[in-house]
């Protein structure tokens, strides 16, 4: 799939998990909405070179090439559905123990959120180095900051990465069997959807978006604050 639909589903997927997620208050469920769709990126970093990859210059591009090779090249480790959302779940689980790899590890997910929706973000600034640096640092901090407690990280980045996967399952580059490829190279691929087909472009994108709206609604603040708008908007009907 597209950069920017991983990223939407990754939104998606966060704001309907929100009955479920460690968090509390506005800012945290921002934090986690915001996590998800960043983290449905991660699995990405497996490919060297690749747009996501060079997000913060070398400070993303060499351990993307080290991610690669431990991960066996790219759609492999990193999206084995057992292993991928495990191992990197543990990692994010050691830096949510410290805050400032807690910062990082926000941060990497707020960049790799702007990278990948860029062409719905006015100017170009989440697009250089220097601009994604300071909007997904600042935004890491100020979340940081107003959230007790970053231990709800792993929990967020698994949501994020499972499901990048299940995007992946749908395309004719499909997944690794999981686990089982480490034996033997295997792929699962039944749906076989071209990456930027029309009906990627056409129905799964904007079914990302109205989840993302109706899930925001009914799972946040947001809910109780417009209902009293739109029970005045359908009463004009």
């Amino acid at each position: 799939m597209l950069g920017h639909t991983h990223a939407l589903s990754g939104l998606a997927a966060g704001a309907a998990t929100l009955p479920w997620a460690p968090v509390q208050g506005t800012v945290a469920q921002v934090a986690w909405i915001s996590a998800a769709g960043g983290f449905a990126m991660l699995p990405d970093l497996d490919q060297q070179g690749s747009t996501i990859s060079r997000m913060w210059g070398p400070v993303t591009d060499v351990p993307s090439g080290l991610v690669g090779t431990v991960a066996r090249g790219h759609r492999w480790g990193t999206h084995d559905a057992v292993l991928g959302p495990v191992v990197l779940g543990l990692l994010a689980h050691v830096a949510a123990g410290a805050y400032w790899s807690s910062l990082l590890l926000l941060a990497l997910a707020i960049g790799l959120a702007l990278r990948a929706l860029h062409f719905v973000i006015p100017g170009r600034a989440e697009n250089t180095v220097m601009g994604n640096l300071l909007l997904s640092w600042g935004g890491a901090w100020f979340l940081l900051e107003h959230t007790p407690s970053p231990a709800w990280l792993p929990w967020a980045l698994g949501v994020g990465v499972l499901t990048h996967i299940a995007g992946d399952f749908l395309t004719k580059e499909g997944i690794p069997v999981p686990l089982f490829w480490l034996i033997r190279r295997s792929r699962l691929a039944p749906i076989h959807l071209r990456t930027g087909a029309t009906v990627e472009k056409l129905v799964l994108v904007p079914a990302f978006l109205v989840a993302i709206v109706a899930f925001v609604y009914l799972n946040t603040a947001a809910g109780g604050a417009l209902d009293p708008l739109v029970t005045r908007l359908l009463s004009l009907g």
